[in-house]
């Protein structure tokens, strides 16, 4: 049972909210078939060595921005050369950690056998390649393994967890993602230390196995839009992957000022970031021996909704610290606590308080800030962590953001009118 506090009603009829869009660097590519097709020819493969061969292609869980039409043109270019493609989801201990979960989450970014015209094989199954230096096993998807010949392809991104020369990105889709619920859950058990140090040893046993055709790395600007697409053979990976990081890391949006009191998130999930909100943009990690990032620092996170594409997967719902009674019966347990006790840091699917709605939220936050005047709080509202280009801000942030940051009033409005009271 949902038990409501009996707060005070706090009065909010006098806050005013304002709707601005900000301005960041764009930095789109136009034509991303030309391009594809372009570093492709760059490899300088040869219609005899792929002809009729059966290749693998890794789409993994995430909430890339025009990856149906990346890994179609890389379909596509495959059947010319007279190969036989099909897809693969590499996506470690996603979709709860079965075969026809991880499908579901395919269907849910659009892939489809027919929608895609090539056959999608989904197996928890795995092989041991080997062993790091270090001691750590490697496992690869099975029906990978067996093919012959192996594309990867993922965005590079900062990771949520830790800092490093390889965070997000094709090593990590290599290991984490191509070795399914085991090779997840095996360095996951390391903590974040294994993370940080073993992604890169691993990978290579990867690379090592002659399985990898080539990996295609993407890189976004801050409007999620392909910055970037870059192929590479896979001895090549370890050597330009933290180069692409950089790139990232330099695109990456950020929230507009870096002491907030209340950020309402409308809506968090698996799509959006790997931990449902991502940790580099709210500045909460909450992992047991891991530092929060200096900035932002947020008072209060209120957590609206979960997206239909987590399938009910909430992990990161932990990094709240209210959510509402509608997306806390969209939460599905199992997937939830399989992707979290995968990864080991298990504060992060912990449930904040549940109130009625973003409403009895804001009356909770505002009662415990204990402020005389609503319009002196700096209050951010975002739709997720991944758009920060649209948003709604209070006159408090506005005030702060002027001469600071590029961007243009769109609207103003009662607090009825923003939250939809």
């Amino acid at each position: 049972m949902i038990v409501h506090p009996s707060n005070p009603i706090t009065e909010f009829k006098n806050l005013r909210m304002i709707q601005i869009k900000n301005h960041f660097e764009d930095r789109r590519i136009e034509h991303i078939e030309e391009v594809i097709l372009q570093q492709i020819a760059s490899l300088n493969l040869s219609t005899k060595e792929l002809k009729d061969k059966e290749i693998a292609i890794t789409v993994g869980s995430r909430g890339i921005h025009n990856i149906k039409l990346i890994i179609q043109t890389i379909i596509n270019k495959l059947k010319e050369y007279g190969a036989k493609p099909f897809i693969i989801p590499a996506m470690g201990s996603h979709g709860g950690a079965t075969a026809e979960g991880q499908l579901e989450v395919l269907e849910s970014l659009g892939f489809t056998e027919e929608s895609c015209g090539v056959p999608i094989r989904s197996s928890m199954e795995v092989v041991e390649l080997g062993t790091t230096n270090e001691g750590v096993p490697v496992f690869m998807d099975k029906i990978a393994y067996e093919s012959e010949g192996i594309i990867i392809v993922n965005r590079v991104k900062k990771h949520t967890d830790f800092t490093s020369n390889y965070e997000s990105g094709l090593c990590k889709m290599s290991t984490i993602g191509l070795g399914n619920h085991k090779m997840a859950q095996t360095m996951h058990s390391y903590g974040v230390k294994g993370l940080r140090d073993h992604i890169k040893q691993c990978a290579k046993v990867v690379f090592d196995s002659g399985k990898i055709l080539f990996g295609m790395a993407i890189v976004e600007d801050s409007y999620d839009h392909t910055a970037m697409i870059e192929a590479m053979p896979a001895n090549e990976i370890l050597k330009r992957e933290p180069k692409l990081l950089e790139l990232a890391n330099d695109l990456l949006p950020k929230l507009p000022i870096n002491e907030i009191d209340i950020l309402i998130v409308e809506q968090i999930g698996k799509n959006f970031s790997g931990t449902g909100m991502d940790t580099n943009v709210i500045g909460r990690i909450n992992i047991v021996g891991e530092t929060d990032p200096p900035n932002p620092n947020i008072r209060f996170i209120i957590v609206d909704d979960l997206s239909e594409a987590s399938h009910g997967n909430a992990l990161g719902i932990g990094l709240a610290d209210f959510t509402t009674e509608k997306l806390y019966k969209k939460i599905d347990l199992q997937k939830m606590n399989e992707n979290t006790i995968t990864t080991t840091f298990l504060k992060r699917a912990f449930i904040p308080m549940v109130l009625k709605d973003v409403h009895e939220a804001m009356k909770v936050s505002t009662n415990l800030l204990k402020v005389s005047d609503l319009n002196s709080l700096k209050i951010i509202k975002i739709k997720n962590t991944l758009n920060l280009e649209d948003l709604w801000v209070s006159p408090k942030v506005l005030e702060e953001m002027a001469g600071k940051a590029s961007f243009e009033v769109i609207s103003e409005a009662s607090y009825k009118e923003c939250f939809n009271e």
